[in-house]
């Protein structure tokens, strides 16, 4: 075998390798990107959301969500979505921070 043969059978397997981890990057990439996109998409009604639903929201874990649920039981629907201040463990920050992804 020449040193050119080795050198060619070096690169091709080289590039098979760099061509399998594409394969597996991909997919994954894929996913991402419409797990991305869903979660842009969908708003949150806090009037009628279930514990799962609220805890799909960043920072919104599941005593939070079931905080909303308690709050929003005692009070009724919220009147607005700046109300979410008045729920334990919810403070200003945490409302901007959910202003577009939250509704009423």
């Amino acid at each position: 075998m020449t040193l050119k043969t080795v050198k060619l059978k070096t690169w091709l397997a080289a590039c098979g390798i760099a061509l399998a981890s594409l394969f597996v990057a991909l997919p994954a990439a894929a996913q991402q990107s419409a797990t991305q996109v869903n979660s842009v998409v969908s708003i949150v009604n806090i009037n009628t959301a279930d514990v799962e639903t609220l805890s799909s929201l960043p920072g919104v874990g599941p005593k939070k969500a079931e905080s909303i649920i308690s709050y929003r039981e005692l009070n009724g629907n919220f009147a607005s979505v700046d109300e979410l201040v008045n729920v334990k463990g919810i403070g200003k920050r945490m409302v901007e921070r959910l202003l577009d992804k939250v509704t009423i």
